[in-house]
């Protein structure tokens, strides 16, 4: 395909990161920061220390700290930044842009209150006839292994597949391979609610525990993930792929994750506002538990762990007490989420 020019719309750790695999590439990748010392740096080092450390960057990645600039003939634009910022951002980016763009997306969380996904959001603050496509792409992937070229793999996720397709197409090479994936629905509950099981795996590595209670907890959160993103529209398979099974596994199990290690301080007695400080990044899944909570009411589902997680972000619960509340609920069969998942899948066929 065409090399091209292309704005990555934060530069963090995982935009940053999808630059370098965009530069690998051969296109000529615009860094768009707030922080004109971090764009100094970048320009003028090639590192990006704070969030890449020992990282050196290509010298087809340039940053701007003018949007405006940074937009300037650019044809596919990477939003990157916290699910927080997405409409502030969005809505300047709207004000720039004079023709449709393809918007490519790869922020995991969902929005408290109005409970709506990153793509609906977007879509609610960029003018249809501005937009030429919105992708998502996503899946089990650390930012600190692949600045490193280190083997990835990830989905690309779209109502228009010529559109994942095409952003399939930028992305993949021998380091960093993609996948297209039709149920956008599901990629997108998928990567924002095992944010939430990683805090809880965390959290019990905190506490000392081992591989048993983990295991359960992924496999458990698997379960509540699956029943949420089915009522709201997703595929059950979709849960079984990458973004799915595949991310979460990647998130409960790495001192990369920052949900993880975020989980694990609590574990160990940190209070949230010390390890949020310390930490000097967005932890997507503490604000992502608020809307699944909401969310689970909204759908009637059941979420035993999002829901105690909760009272231990939000309600100064202990750590230890949320386990024995969860280890003490009433009985129930496992087989009835197995038999609900594969109602589902039947559904799909």
């Amino acid at each position: 395909m065409s090399l091209e020019n292309i704005t990555v719309l934060g530069a963090g750790s995982w935009g940053t990161a999808l630059g370098i695999v965009l530069a690998d590439n051969g296109h000529n990748v615009r860094l768009w920061s707030y922080n004109e010392e971090q764009v100094n740096e970048i320009n003028n080092l090639k590192t990006n220390e704070n969030y890449l450390p020992g990282i050196q960057l290509q010298e087809n990645i340039r940053a701007y700290v003018d949007l405006q600039t940074a937009l300037k003939d650019v044809e596919t634009i990477v939003i990157a930044v916290p699910t927080k910022a997405i409409r502030e951002v969005v809505q300047k980016v709207s004000k720039i842009i004079k023709t449709p763009k393809t918007l490519v997306h790869v922020c995991k969380g969902i929005e408290p209150d109005t409970l709506k996904r990153v793509s609906e959001i977007i879509r609610e603050e960029m003018p249809d006839d501005l937009m030429k496509d919105l992708v998502v792409l996503s899946g089990p992937s650390h930012a600190e292994e692949v600045s490193r070229r280190q083997p990835t793999t990830v989905a690309v996720s779209s109502e228009n597949i010529a559109a994942a397709e095409y952003v399939q197409d930028l992305f993949m090479n021998n380091n960093f391979r993609v996948y297209t994936n039709e149920d956008i629905v599901g990629v997108e509950i998928g990567g924002a609610l095992k944010n939430i099981i990683a805090l809880a795996a965390g959290i019990s590595d905190g506490l000392g525990y081992g591989d048993n209670a983990k295991a359960a907890l992924i496999t458990r959160g698997l379960a509540e993930i699956t029943r949420l993103g089915t009522k709201m529209g997703a595929n059950p398979l979709t849960f079984l792929g990458l973004t799915g099974i595949g991310d979460l596994i990647v998130t409960c199990t790495s001192v990369h994750s920052r949900n993880w290690r975020t989980g694990n301080a609590l574990g160990k007695g940190q209070s949230l506002e010390e390890i949020l400080a310390e930490m000097g990044q967005v932890v997507e899944g503490v604000r992502t538990t608020k809307a699944a909570v909401q969310l689970a009411e909204k759908y009637n589902v059941t979420m035993p762990i999002s829901s105690i997680l909760y009272k231990v972000l939000f309600e100064n619960l202990k750590p230890k007490e949320a386990v024995d509340e969860l280890m003490s609920r009433r009985k129930t069969h496992e087989m009835e989420d197995i038999t609900n998942m594969l109602g589902e899948v039947y559904k799909q066929l």
